[in-house]
């Protein structure tokens, strides 16, 4: 797999998280040398990662999903003059985007700021960003033969090189505050984008391929595969320390058509990244699997190869557990709603889940991502409840 790196040039710093390193030192070049994981700054916080890990921890460790974006005012000050994917093809951005949830919350891990949708983008479809409607394919697949338009051979640096360099950026910016997070969309979930042409509430025509074409539907998500293990394999030598599989649309498939569409793939992917982070010398990382909405799959995503199981907000935590047994560390799954309550009503609701839970193998999070009209000063009140009421029940335990 051919890598790209970046080269540091310290220049002067300026203010931001401990005063991160302005984006501007980064100068991308040509060489695969510098693209191992070395000379990172030393990780201060590894709670995320040893209770990703089953290890022991002090209290539980707490992040969100989509906690970089669309509910931070200076988010939005970013956004506003730039096109979505525009921006996350600036390393620089994506870096700073990253960073700001960090400055605001003692969160202890930090996500990359990216898209799942920049893999279709990688094999040759336009998406844009549509105001109020969401991602929008301009050429969706409509027949088998719309197959043949993808690029059969990705290389991921060429194309995606830009979220490694983001990657790599953030990672030194951190200054080892806490762990960052690299992520891709499954490959039933991206298929699904890319037949129904953006959001659907039934996935009809992306599930009709499952029926009507079977065997091109396995192509498409053997394609997508090869691609996401080389993606993330990437994200790992460029700096990630942990990674998250999201499965978002695994509520649209029934028992049968997850085990034979969805649950191939995941397994697959856990394993080839792992062989392949072994055979380049690159550091195993924890890797999460979060399939929305997937009850009826949890004990087989227990055994698909992931250190740990994200769970979205409908199940009760004592019968995930009893799912997917003692030897995977769960993560979640508080209703995102939640976060509209008072301040005082999210921390009984953060107790109760952690009584729930245990505070042991166990990552707090939303059970989906934050939503665009939610208070931060209340994402803060979530992450605050989780430390204290972790501490104070590991205290007394």
């Amino acid at each position: 797999m051919g890598r790209s790196c970046l080269l540091w040039h310290p220049l002067p710093r300026r203010g931001g998280l401990a005063g991160h390193p302005d984006p501007s030192w980064v100068t991308a070049c040509t060489c695969s040398l510098l693209r191992s994981p070395k000379g990172f700054p030393k990780l201060k916080n590894d709670t995320f990662l040893r209770a990703a890990r089953g290890e022991e921890t002090e209290y539980t460790p707490v992040w969100c999903m989509r906690q970089a974006g669309r509910f931070l005012p200076e988010f939005h000050e970013i956004r506003r003059s730039q096109d979505f994917f525009a921006t996350c093809r600036s390393p620089k951005l994506c870096c700073e985007l990253t960073l700001q949830p960090l400055r605001r919350f003692p969160l202890d891990a930090a996500i990359i700021f990216s898209d799942i949708l920049v893999v279709p983008q990688a094999l040759g479809m336009e998406v844009v960003m549509v105001s109020g409607k969401g991602p929008v394919f301009t050429e969706p697949l409509k027949e088998v033969e719309d197959l043949l338009k993808l690029r059969q051979k990705v290389d991921v640096t060429a194309e995606l090189g830009y979220v490694f360099q983001a990657i790599t950026l953030t990672r030194h910016s951190l200054e080892g505050k806490v762990p960052l997070i690299g992520f891709s969309g499954a490959p039933w979930t991206l298929m699904s984008y890319m037949i129904e042409g953006g959001g659907s509430t039934t996935m009809a025509r992306a599930k009709s391929w499952l029926y009507r074409h079977p065997e091109a539907s396995h192509r498409l998500l053997r394609l997508l595969a090869d691609i996401i293990i080389d993606y993330l394999v990437g994200q790992v030598a460029a700096g990630a320390q942990a990674l998250q599989l999201f499965e978002s649309h695994a509520g649209h498939l029934g028992p049968q058509l997850f085990q034979d569409f969805a649950l191939p793939y995941i397994r697959d992917i856990a394993q080839a990244v792992k062989r392949k982070l072994k055979e380049e010398a690159l550091p195993l990382v924890p890797m999460i699997i979060f399939a929305k909405d997937a009850h009826y799959a949890l004990r087989d995503l227990a055994h698909a190869g992931y250190e740990v199981v994200g769970l979205d907000w409908t199940i009760r935590p004592q019968e995930a557990r009893a799912q997917v047994g003692k030897d995977v560390t769960l993560q979640g799954n508080l209703d995102p709603c939640a976060l509209y309550a008072p301040k005082e009503k999210i921390g009984e609701l953060v107790k109760k889940m952690l009584e729930s839970f245990g505070t042991q193998r166990y990552i707090a999070n939303l059970g989906h991502g934050i939503y665009p009209d939610m208070n931060p000063e209340h994402v803060g009140a979530f992450v605050e409840a989780v430390h204290a009421h972790s501490r104070h029940i590991n205290e007394h335990s």
